[in-house]
């Protein structure tokens, strides 16, 4: 139980980890890498809770004015409706597949270890099976 308890600290931000400013989150979300005193804020960005709807966010809201455009053309809603689909489902299903390839490039650029994306699933999966194997493993 105390062993969450650090991680928890250490993934999400707190009164004491710094936030990067306005005009550097600016520069993340377009790419730039942040000083290292906001390292512990790339962490819990892209491995807390929360990580996966930041990124469709950020990946998601460029997209929204080419897809109004397009629904500008002149013609039938239907013609209009199908080329926004065209676009929008197979972004969407290449953003999902995509996104802990670009999330551990995100933590390479700054200098952090990749393997912390996987720390959480990992950790979920070794409490599953401890709970597995105390149920249905035990001596009797």
């Amino acid at each position: 139980m105390t062993e969450n308890t650090a991680d928890n600290t250490t993934r999400t931000p707190t009164a004491t980890t710094p936030e990067p400013t306005a005009r550097q989150r600016l520069g993340y979300v377009l790419g730039r890498t942040l000083p290292t005193q906001l390292h512990p804020w790339v962490i819990a960005d892209t491995t807390g809770p929360g990580a996966t709807r930041r990124y469709a966010t950020r990946c998601l809201i460029p997209l929204i004015p080419i897809l109004a455009g397009l629904l500008l053309i002149p013609g039938p809603w239907i013609i209009r409706t199908g080329m926004v689909l065209l676009l929008f489902l197979p972004f969407v299903y290449f953003l999902l597949a995509l996104k802990n390839i670009y999330l551990r490039h995100r933590l390479v650029s700054h200098g952090l270890d990749p393997r912390r994306l996987n720390a959480t699933k990992q950790r979920r999966l070794d409490q599953e099976q401890a709970s597995y194997e105390s149920r249905y493993r035990s001596a009797p």
